[in-house]
């Protein structure tokens, strides 16, 4: 780790070579100047992690300084070094935006506590910055792995969505990556400093569901020793997140429309409700409308969590992410593993492309992942690859007949994407417009016929 820098302002010069002395012994780099202007001078041309400087400067009031300071790098930590009898204005440079005080004379341990106190400040919020940039690293939209038509569309969808606070109903089979689109949701989203609490709803036994959705207060039942936030409270500000809603017992679907509607929870055993400020998003593999027919899910509810309906299509129905999600896999488990692993052999990414995966997105890691633990070369072999069942060889079409099917389909879902506007779908698939008016002519495709509603410029288009 970098030394943390600290500036020190003051004109007494001895102070200042006895503070540069104590501090760098205790490991800092210290930088030392004898006059207010020097000292903002330095701030504007470098980054430091602390400054410490006295109240009375030859050049000018240290308050001034020291607002200058924090005009300049306004999380700078700043402690002021003052006499005693100058200590109503250290107090004063504190209401300003000092961290603290120092009073002449001080011992070594006092001004080590002192600094160390101000730079836990520091260094926790380049922690909590890191760590944003990780999550936004991980979840922007911008690196979500996805070349296929269908996730293209779905993320221009999430994208619209994500900055409002609209509820989202995410549905989808199982391992298709429902938590990863709530997240991307939540991190694309104006909430996107809060917090994303997951909650699934098929392993939270029905007994205690209340208690772990609302909260409770201490003594409310036998085992409560101590009060709980629940699920609610703890999402306050940020995102919840509701995995496989469908599973939530009956009981308590009424209590979570009612907490949606009213905004405000009540604990159990609490006197009163309070209010909650969250964004729900929802997640389901199952169908929910044949789950209200049957009497299983509420109609209230499926209206009210519906707002806006999310389809994650089953990795077989987009192929075309298979290739880079399964290099991106083979890239973040060989660094897990300091591995050096560049990719896989043809006939490997054949297997991989002609697999069924029934388990989608979530199988098709963990089989990279254990092909990369498996491999013992800088390539993924095809014998590394689960076997493909022969019910899913005998599926398998032509090469000519696949394509011919991939193109009709891709045109389809281009023109759709468009509202029927040629020329930008050409420019999508990368096609003059020519070009692409051919291919919809050898499918037998018209703008018309693939959109509700085709825009003007698609109509000129055609007359062109």
């Amino acid at each position: 780790m970098a030394q943390e820098r600290i500036l020190v302002v003051d004109d007494d010069q001895g102070l200042l070579q006895l503070l540069k002395m104590r501090l760098g012994a205790m490991g800092f780099a210290v930088t030392t100047c004898d006059s207010g202007g020097e000292a903002v001078a330095l701030a504007r041309q470098d980054i430091f992690d602390l400054a410490i400087t006295d109240l009375h400067l030859p050049d000018r009031d240290g308050l001034a300084v020291m607002e200058e300071l924090l005009l300049i790098h306004p999380a700078l930590p700043i402690l002021i070094l003052t006499a005693h009898g100058s200590i109503p204005n250290a107090v004063e440079a504190m209401q300003k935006g000092a961290y603290g005080y120092l009073t002449k004379p001080f011992d070594d341990k006092e001004i080590k506590v002192c600094i160390e106190k101000a730079l836990a400040q520091q260094r926790m919020g380049r922690e909590i910055q890191r760590l944003k940039s990780l999550v936004q690293e991980l979840y922007g939209l911008e690196n979500v792995v996805a070349r296929s038509p269908q996730m293209q569309a779905l993320l221009q969808q999430v994208a619209r969505v994500a900055n409002t606070d609209a509820t989202v109903c995410l549905s989808g089979d199982t391992g298709t990556g429902k938590e990863v689109i709530a997240r991307v949701i939540h991190c694309n989203s104006r909430r996107a400093q809060g917090p994303f609490i997951a909650v699934n709803c098929g392993a939270v036994p029905e007994s205690l569901f209340e208690s772990e959705l609302f909260g409770h207060v201490k003594g409310a039942f036998t085992s409560a020793h101590d009060s709980k936030r629940g699920f609610f409270r703890s999402a306050d500000g940020g995102t919840l997140f509701f995995d496989e809603i469908g599973e939530m017992p009956l009981p308590l679907q009424v209590k979570l429309l009612r907490a949606i509607e009213e905004r405000e929870v009540h604990a159990v055993g609490a006197d009163r409700p309070t209010k909650v400020d969250v964004r729900i998003v929802a997640a389901t593999n199952k169908n929910l409308e044949q789950a209200v027919k049957a009497g299983t899910f509420r109609e209230d509810l499926y209206y009210r969590i519906q707002v806006v309906h999310i389809n994650i299509p089953p990795l077989r129905e987009r192929r075309d992410d298979i290739p880079p999600l399964a290099q991106h896999f083979l890239k973040a488990s060989a660094k897990r593993m300091n591995k050096e692993i560049r990719g896989f052999l043809p006939d490997a990414m054949q297997k991989l492309m002609l697999h069924a995966w029934p388990g989608n997105v979530r199988e098709l890691e963990n089989v990279v992942e254990n092909a990369v633990i498996m491999s013992a070369q800088d390539m993924i072999t095809a014998d590394l690859l689960p076997t493909i069942s022969q019910s899913m060889d005998n599926q398998v079409k032509p090469l000519t007949e696949a394509r011919e099917e991939f193109e009709r389909r891709y045109l389809k879902e281009a023109l759709q994407l468009t509202g029927g506007n040629i020329s930008r779908a050409a420019q999508i698939a990368g096609r003059y417009r020519a070009d692409f008016y051919k291919l919809l002519k050898k499918y037998g495709l018209h703008p018309l016929h693939t959109t509700e509603t085709a825009s003007p410029d698609s109509q000129e288009d055609q007359r062109s």
